[in-house]
């Protein structure tokens, strides 16, 4: 069985009540619940983390390697500034895909920018919550296929 690690970056432990109006009243509680659910129905397993940390999530990634399949990543604020997380992705050599809850390009200038994106197999952003089922979806369908 494929097994997925979803990492929560900053402030996403907030959910539900930072800024209802752009990422929605769904709480990070209710978004790993429909991940469980979606990855069961789809066969893979996945483990969760969250961290306001940017050392904890780049450690989660070396920790991941022989561990699991692919990553599911929101790296919140860190997409715009953290080279440290782009270079381990790029490191580890695992399949990740960028997932935001908001459209990044439809926000502040400061967030057009991605440090993450060159090294993801691809970024689903925009969709709400449902972003992250739709990467959960697109990852497991590109680990079955063997294409990661």
């Amino acid at each position: 069985m494929r097994r997925i690690l979803v990492i929560h970056g900053p402030n996403l432990n907030a959910l539900g009540t930072r800024e209802p109006d752009v990422y929605g009243r769904t709480t990070l509680a209710d978004i790993d619940a429909q991940i469980e659910q979606l990855a069961s129905e789809l066969g893979v397993t996945v483990e969760f983390l969250q961290s306001h940390h940017e050392g904890v999530l780049i450690d989660a990634l070396y920790g991941a390697q022989g561990r699991v399949d692919g990553v599911i990543l929101n790296p919140g604020a860190f997409t715009h500034t953290s080279v440290a997380l782009r270079d381990a992705i790029a490191a580890t050599h695992l399949p990740v895909i960028e997932v935001h809850v908001s459209n990044p390009h439809a926000r502040e200038p400061f967030r057009h920018q991605s440090t993450i994106s060159g090294v993801a197999l691809g970024v689903i952003q925009g969709f709400g919550t449902d972003s992250y089922l739709l990467a959960l979806r697109a990852l497991s369908g590109v680990l079955a296929r063997g294409q990661a």
